[in-house]
């Protein structure tokens, strides 16, 4: 998928950072028989196909989940793409890997589908929540005990200025602004994509 769109996706997380990275191994050229070749400039479409696929790939859901994002974001009082990036990045699987709970987004989605994580002392197994601002997520015992998890919380991670955690504790303060969020999309195009 990196090699596809061209840049990291970290979509396997820790692995991007590493000289595993198939773009550090293969570069930046397309998977594929024909990958090698000259390519085309993109048209205009093209560009607004790739940003869109883009985004789909970095969160990792699928037509339908994306479709319904878009049409729930333009329901919103702010701009679309603003509100379309606010909720994908306000999904459940998607604050735990930005609290640093877990290393990929994968494993974000593991532990909220297996049931090892509580919002407001609740279990909640949906990837696809929408935490909302002083909504608290935590870790259940059982999760603890997993090795992996005992790694991704020892480790030392930034995290966002609407985000904050204590152990495997976090709590949402606020909704993320558009300038909090770290994804490489142009939110523009994908919102042009879905208009046309």
């Amino acid at each position: 998928m990196c090699r596809r769109e061209g840049q990291k996706l970290f979509a396997k997380g820790e692995r991007c950072s590493s000289p595993k990275c198939p773009l550090e191994k293969k570069g930046a050229v397309p998977p594929g028989l024909h990958g090698t070749k000259r390519r085309r400039a993109l048209s205009e479409f093209g560009a607004r196909l790739r940003e869109k696929q883009k985004a789909k790939r970095i969160y990792q859901i699928d037509e339908r989940q994306f479709k319904n994002y878009v049409r729930q974001a333009r329901k919103e009082r702010q701009a679309t793409g603003e509100a379309l990036l606010r909720l994908l990045e306000t999904r459940l699987d998607n604050v735990v890997l930005r609290l640093g709970l877990v290393a990929s987004r994968r494993l974000a989605r593991q532990i909220v589908s297996h049931g090892h994580l509580r919002v407001n002392d609740k279990k909640v197994n949906i990837a696809s929540y929408q935490v909302r601002p002083g909504e608290t997520v935590s870790l259940t015992s059982a999760a603890l005990k997993i090795p992996a998890m005992g790694e991704s919380l020892n480790k030392k991670v930034s995290l966002p200025a609407w985000l904050e955690r204590k152990g495997p504790v976090g709590r949402m303060v606020r909704f993320p602004q558009r300038e909090e969020i770290t994804a490489e999309i142009n939110e523009r195009l994908v919102v042009e994509h879905y208009s046309r």
